[in-house]
């Protein structure tokens, strides 16, 4: 049974910072991840701010069993000693079923929660997950003087978290978002792959048969595809954010690019960056197209009020076009408040 609307965003412990109504608007279009118990990446951290969107101290998978309170050591130090400004300051603690899951949130909440924008949550099977989370964040600000909450961003991959998406997106109004965890995923439902995302060259439609022996073609499929239009779907309905995961093939590097495309164009707004190759990928394909923004600018200057039909360039344009209009608008503004260059090209 959910909250009342009336409870729903009453803080969940006394002292605790009162929750947002509206995600902040933010550009995220990568989330670059970095092992910080690795002393040479974490000198590297200063240098990524300002190139990436968001930077994110990673706790969990990747990281050894006998690394890990170096790992959550090295974040703390990583945050209180980096100037972050416009970008965003994240972590992905280990699961709630982990031994390490305790020390991170009572270690990392108390010494950096004022800089922390959103802890991410692995292997979220449900809303009771985010619910004892939420509690538990909400007890730790209170505690600590916090004065803006932690958000929760959930990672989807788990057979279980996929059937509850709808419940898992609107479990609490802390929730930042979603992003799809390919890897654990397809191992939680049984795949036949050991591919960390992307396609697989067996997962395919073959043409009808030409007779005569004519060789017959694969057309290759996208094994994630309704994955992530069922995740996009909860997340847009509840107001958040959904975002494609990783891409494990850092040497195929037009793969990534296509599977990052197909997550933007089925309505993610972001990725993550495992490797430094994928930041720039990241950028170029979660940043509109300077040709699409300047028509959807056409369509919005020729139907200020977003009524009626107007034809611009031979194409009918109406109210359905220009709410996908407003859409491309809108993130190029928040691209070009980072971005110089592309600001240029878009004419903003």
């Amino acid at each position: 049974m959910q909250k009342t609307p009336r409870s729903f965003y009453k803080p969940l412990a006394i002292g605790a910072p009162q929750p947002l109504r509206e995600l902040p608007v933010k550009l995220e279009r990568m989330i670059h991840f970095f092992p910080p118990q690795n002393e040479k990446m974490r000198a590297k951290v200063p240098e990524m701010v300002g190139k990436v969107d968001v930077i994110l101290g990673n706790l969990e998978d990747a990281i050894p069993a006998d690394a890990k309170d170096a790992a959550r050591r090295g974040f703390i130090e990583v945050a209180r000693n980096t100037d972050f400004g416009a970008t965003g300051l994240w972590t992905r603690i280990n699961c709630l079923n982990s031994p390490w899951v305790l020390e991170d949130l009572m270690e990392i909440v108390p010494a950096i929660g004022q800089k922390l924008d959103v802890i991410m949550l692995p292997k979220v099977e449900g809303p009771w997950d985010i619910h004892y989370l939420d509690q538990l964040l909400a007890q730790l600000e209170a505690r600590n003087g916090i004065t803006k909450p932690i958000m929760i961003h959930a990672i989807l991959e788990t057979a279980e978290g996929v059937n509850n998406v709808e419940a898992i997106a609107g479990a609490s109004p802390r929730m930042h978002g979603m992003s799809l965890g390919p890897a654990d995923l397809a191992a939680s439902r049984g795949m036949k792959t050991t591919r960390v995302g992307g396609g697989h060259p067996f997962y395919g439609v073959l043409e009808d048969a030409k007779g005569d022996g004519v060789p017959r073609t694969l057309y290759q499929q996208d094994p994630w595809h309704y994955t992530v239009a069922k995740m996009v779907d909860a997340c847009m309905a509840y107001g958040i954010k959904a975002f494609y995961g990783p891409f494990g093939d850092f040497s195929d590097l037009d793969a990534c690019e296509a599977q990052f495309r197909n997550a933007f164009l089925l309505g993610c707004v972001g990725a993550w960056s495992l490797h430094p190759t994928q930041i720039d990928i990241a950028k170029r394909v979660f940043s509109p197209d300077a040709g699409e923004v300047i028509f959807a600018k056409k369509i919005l200057d020729a139907m200020p009020d977003g009524t009626g039909a107007v034809m611009i360039d031979g194409k009918m344009q109406d109210d359905a076009t220009w709410k996908q209009a407003k859409v491309i608008v809108d993130l190029a503004r928040e691209v070009a408040a980072r971005d110089p260059e592309r600001a240029v090209g878009y004419g903003l």
